[in-house]
């Protein structure tokens, strides 16, 4: 049991793909849990930044490159920037409260262990189907946009007019705070 398990992890870190594939997921889910632990807002943007930004790296190792420009374009950068906006325009307090919660921790942490050890056993030990071949080379790009602005322009348009008039609406909201 023990050799079949040093089996599995070395043949999980022999490429580099793989290794990278592991640093980016932890970077992922490393942002996502401290987004959710940290008290401070500003602290929470920025960890959640840096889950966004892995996920892009996560979608490089795909070959899905439009999507981790994408990824990195709008919600890297547009909605880390407007969660600061957004901080920055309110009134924050600045007296915080701690719970301080040890048993509870220690059971999330426990946990949390417990989850990615199954699901390390659970897909070290299952098997999977051949993947079907694609050529890695092939442009995605053109192909997605053909489906946006011929298929699906309609909800296209839809979101950019919905994505405008929240945008006005912030800044009604914000005009009117300041007065």
């Amino acid at each position: 049991m023990l050799g079949n398990l040093q089996d599995g992890l070395s043949q999980l870190f022999s490429t580099p793909a793989n290794l990278m594939f592991f640093v980016f997921a932890l970077l992922a889910i490393g942002g996502a849990i401290f987004a959710i632990s940290f008290t401070r807002v500003i602290h929470m943007v920025v960890s959640l930044a840096v889950t966004f930004l892995s996920l892009a790296g996560l979608y490089v190792l795909l070959n899905a490159e439009f999507v981790a420009f994408v990824q990195i374009l709008i919600y890297a950068g547009a909605i880390s920037i407007l969660m600061i906006f957004g901080i920055m325009m309110t009134k924050h307090e600045s007296e915080e409260t701690e719970l301080k919660r040890p048993l509870h921790t220690w059971l999330t942490g426990i946990g949390a262990v417990a989850l990615f050890g199954i699901l390390f056993y659970a897909i070290q030990y299952s098997t999977f189907p051949d993947a079907q071949a694609f050529d890695p080379g092939e442009n995605n790009t053109a192909s997605i946009g053909k489906l946006i602005f011929n298929e699906h322009v309609i909800p296209f348009e839809l979101m950019s007019v919905l994505l405008t008039v929240a945008f006005i609406g912030a800044i009604v909201l914000a005009k009117r705070e300041e007065e």
